[in-house]
């Protein structure tokens, strides 16, 4: 396992159709999108996940926590928890769960401005809100660093 400051990361923005993935360096403090999870009723396909891991071999999972803007968990919360949870259950690996808030509308603004058309539904940003969310959590572990 990579210690802290180089480890390796998977990141996820959870849906109950689609779970957005990013990879990330934590000494590089750099992201990028991977293709997304098809999931059914947020369920994805656990061999997806399989081959993922296997070929990336990530030291910690971070899974975007949504939040309503009061800071509240809702239901999609306790899924996002859940979710985390079957990924340390599955593979051995720590989960950490990240505060989400305004990462999807951000993700389509920067869809927008890269000529999106704003069909959401079939061209979706949870590649970019994954990686928002490896981003924001590279920034926070720079603050306790720093």
């Amino acid at each position: 396992m990579g210690k802290a400051g180089e480890r390796l990361i998977l990141a996820f923005d959870f849906g109950t159709r689609r779970i957005g993935v990013a990879v990330g360096n934590e000494l590089l403090a750099s992201a990028r999108q991977l293709d997304p999870l098809h999931a059914r009723d947020g369920i994805p396909d656990w061999a997806v996940i399989t081959r993922l891991v296997d070929e990336w071999r990530p030291d910690l999972f971070v899974v975007g926590l949504p939040l309503t803007r009061d800071g509240e968990e809702q239901e999609m919360s306790v899924r996002a928890r859940k979710f985390g949870k079957r990924l340390f259950g599955r593979y051995g690996i720590a989960c950490e769960m990240v505060d989400e808030r305004g990462s999807t509308r951000e993700a389509k603004a920067i869809a927008r401005e890269a000529g999106h058309r704003g069909n959401y539904r079939d061209d979706g940003v949870d590649g970019i809100a994954a990686v928002l969310i490896l981003e924001g959590w590279f920034a926070r572990q720079e603050g306790l660093l720093g």
